[in-house]
């Protein structure tokens, strides 16, 4: 199995030193003095700074000693100038310059390093190469992205939980590689969810403050404007679903056992929320494909409550159903009518990861047709997982944070049953596999992993050149 890949290097061309350029102006005198051009003309020079970057200069008037001082004046003026607005390519200006790439993911840098700063990176997701393009700006700690599902847009956020933390909202016009819009959120948001038509995003804000109550808010923010429309009152709420038709929102709070069902078109100008009774620390939810019925996963002992369950949720009555009971789970995914549900059972279950006796995870398959659990669940790496995802070949890549071991990523084969334990170390924080390919982009300690879903392993290729610390990765083209 290949070994994790280290960080802290670039590929990407450095500038070559300015004394090339002193070296040209000292090779030009000691030519004109060796053989004097009285009567001849010079033509045209070509300075290269970098090898971006050059400066053609023409001289259209005779060359003798005072024509070659003008020469090293005309160059020495233009030179400033040059260096600002020449670079790789034809396009004559950085503000219009795109990548150029047919097919980009987006790489959040949450850092500045070096002269990088901190912003969204932009990849070749079919060479699996950076591009040769600035880094789009999205805060000072870029981290979390959220695709529009017209994928016109991507939305950013940027924000440490520091009192520093700029928790800005930015969204990125996916065309021109801009920030079109920004503003300014009254806190840490770890969950943003869009409308079906990309009119319109949604942020659950649970610190934020509200006068005479519990903190806690779902931003309503227009897409096409890039302002605040409204907002509505959830207390502590942390987590949003939406459903297939954006008519309503499902809200899940800290330390609760309700679920709050919102309805976006009254947001700002009625009751918006109406609070549905008896789940066990609720997290997330998966819609039927009329939106008649939500099937809310339950995160029960792991989040402070009791038992871990998948629970039915009646929306043309907001009535909870039965709950079935499952071991753990903090994050799930649907494929057809199969859901994965992954989390650690409290208390913990001792297992053996790359032979060291650890305490591990657990993932189980639910049927949601017959509404029960399929076979046994499989022990996978411990931690909080909250990042899950389905690759080629079958490999559901899930990730977590803060692990008992070094590694927070499981490969589980839905073919075979079999799990991987890649030794990658470091929490992980994105997952994006990549459409027609058999890759997955996995985001990991800070650091870019390609994987190749044929062997579970960091495939030969990687990309060497992203530097900082890394945390979200999404494609926006297929």
């Amino acid at each position: 199995m290949a070994s994790a890949r280290q960080t802290g290097y670039s590929d990407v061309p450095q500038p070559q030193p300015e004394l090339e350029l002193d070296e040209l102006y000292r090779e030009l005198i000691l030519d004109h003095y060796k053989s004097p051009r009285h009567h001849t003309k010079l033509g045209t020079i070509w300075l290269c700074y970098n090898p971006c970057s050059c400066i053609q200069v023409i001289i259209r008037h005779e060359v003798g000693v005072p024509g070659l001082k003008r020469v090293l004046i005309l160059l020495l003026s233009l030179l400033p100038a040059s260096l600002i607005l020449l670079s790789c390519g034809t396009t004559p200006s950085s503000s219009t310059q795109t990548s150029g790439v047919k097919y980009r993911a987006f790489i959040t840098n949450s850092v500045s390093s070096g002269t990088g700063a901190a912003g969204v990176y932009i990849v070749n997701a079919t060479k699996d190469a950076r591009a040769a393009a600035s880094a789009i700006s999205g805060g000072n700690t870029p981290g979390m992205m959220v695709l529009t599902p017209n994928r016109r847009q991507t939305l950013v956020f940027s924000g440490s939980g520091t009192q520093t933390s700029d928790n800005l909202f930015s969204i990125i016009n996916n065309a021109s590689e801009q920030n079109a819009a920004r503003l300014t959120l009254p806190g840490m948001t770890e969950s943003i969810v869009v409308s079906p038509d990309s009119s319109a995003a949604y942020a659950a804000v649970p610190t934020a403050p509200v006068v005479g109550q519990s903190p806690g808010v779902v931003k309503a923010i227009s897409l096409n404007s890039g302002t605040v429309t409204g907002e509505v009152e959830v207390p502590s709420v942390r987590y949003l679903s939406i459903d297939n038709s954006g008519s309503r929102i499902l809200g899940f709070s800290d330390n609760s056992d309700s679920v709050a069902v919102i309805t976006p078109s009254n947001i700002g100008i009625g009751n918006a929320v109406t609070y549905v009774c008896c789940f066990d620390h609720p997290v997330w939810a998966y819609f039927s494909p009329g939106d008649g019925t939500a099937y809310v996963v339950n995160c029960g002992a792991e989040c402070g409550g009791t038992q871990a369950s998948v629970q039915t949720l009646d929306l043309t009555t907001n009535t909870a159903g039965p709950a079935v009971n499952v071991q753990a789970a903090t994050v799930a995914l649907v494929s057809n009518s199969i859901m994965y549900l992954a989390g650690t059972p409290l208390p913990a279950l001792s297992c053996t990861v790359q032979q060291v006796q650890t305490t591990c995870g657990e993932l189980t398959t639910f049927d949601l047709a017959s509404m029960s659990v399929v076979g046994s669940p499989v022990s996978i790496n411990d931690g909080y997982h909250n990042r899950i995802a389905l690759g080629a070949n079958g490999q559901l890549f899930i990730g977590a944070r803060t692990c008992s071991q070094a590694g927070c990523l499981s490969i589980y084969n839905t073919n075979t049953q079999a799990v991987v334990f890649p030794p990658a170390a470091g929490d992980v924080t994105g997952i994006q596999p990549i459409a027609k390919r058999t890759v997955v982009y996995v985001i990991q300690g800070g650091a870019l992993g390609i994987y190749d879903t044929a062997t579970d392993a960091l495939q030969t290729l990687q990309i060497r050149n992203l530097i900082g610390q890394l945390i979200d990765v999404k494609t926006i083209d297929f």
